[in-house]
């Protein structure tokens, strides 16, 4: 199978890395001609033979936007377009449409696994018609993780399915890191009892009902530097967070953990907390998020 990959960032990359040793053979676009294989859209679009599959992962809103607007043009009927950034549910439903009077297709793909997805697999929720989502499994089997499909790809719903699970699954991710991020400043204010907090969240990554792979990714982080002295605790957030709790809002669901992280990285850029700074530390971990450095 050949696709058509745009937006070479960290985790795009990185998919084109894992889709090619999986087989799958892969023509990418990006704007950095050092990492690009053609030099225009239209040259990556004529590379493809049709019925063509184009997986557009670039940074949400205007740049996802505007991408779309300039591959509608140049693909045909039959062809389809996957957008695996972070968008918001709503942007898939208006991308659809947009694409629809000349008989383009679009999906919808939540992706998770962030910079270590080469390695790992990337967990993935998708949203499209039945049809279309058997005509790509070959390239969503070979992005997500080894062992049972069922445990690492869904085929939520229909087009905006998606990224609504991604969504939820980020608000989720939110709450977890806060959690752990507290209990990381409890411990690390108690200096005068306990003598290893770093060896404290080692000692619960086996056998304890809170091991996690966020878990895991906070002991090595604790690892390379005890004491976060070289990160300030401003946490940034990339609007996942915000939009699963005002979809709670607008449906009257509860979601008082999900929204008291999100709150509290509003606090971290008021104050240098120590319990942002593992946020910020957990965050850079697993998705190579900027964090800022201590002057």
């Amino acid at each position: 199978m050949h696709i058509g990959l745009i937006g070479l960032g960290r985790m795009g990359n990185n998919m084109r890395a894992r889709l090619e040793k999986k087989g799958i053979e892969v023509t990418g676009y990006d704007t950095n001609p050092e990492v690009s294989d053609v030099a225009t859209l239209a040259d990556l679009v004529a590379a493809l033979a049709a019925p063509r599959t184009v997986w557009v992962m670039v940074p949400a809103g205007q740049i996802t936007d505007s991408v779309i607007t300039d591959l509608e043009p140049l693909l045909e009927k039959g062809d389809l377009v996957i957008d695996g950034g972070n968008s918001k549910f709503t942007e898939d439903f208006k991308h659809a449409e947009q694409l629809a009077p000349k008989g383009i297709d679009f999906m919808d793909a939540g992706v998770s696994g962030g910079i270590w997805g080469l390695e790992n697999g990337y967990g993935l929720m998708v949203g499209g018609s039945k049809e279309q989502v058997e005509r790509v499994m070959p390239v969503f089997d070979a992005l997500r993780p080894e062992g049972p499909r069922d445990e690492g790809f869904v085929h939520v719903g229909e087009v905006g399915a998606g990224h609504y699970a991604k969504m939820v699954h980020n608000g989720i991710e939110y709450a977890l890191m806060q959690a752990y991020a507290e209990g990381y400043e409890l411990l690390d204010t108690r200096k005068d009892i306990i003598k290893d907090v770093t060896g404290t969240f080692k000692a619960w990554q086996r056998g304890t009902v809170v091991r996690s792979w966020l878990l895991d990714l906070l002991v090595r982080a604790l690892e390379q530097d005890p004491e976060f002295e070289h990160i300030e605790g401003f946490v940034q957030d990339s609007g996942e967070g915000r939009w699963t709790v005002e979809e709670a809002l607008n449906n009257a669901v509860p979601v008082p953990t999900i929204s008291a992280s999100i709150f509290a990285r509003f606090v971290s850029r008021q104050e240098d907390s120590p319990a942002m700074k593992a946020v910020a530390a957990l965050r850079n971990q697993f998705g190579g998020h900027a964090v800022k450095a201590v002057d």
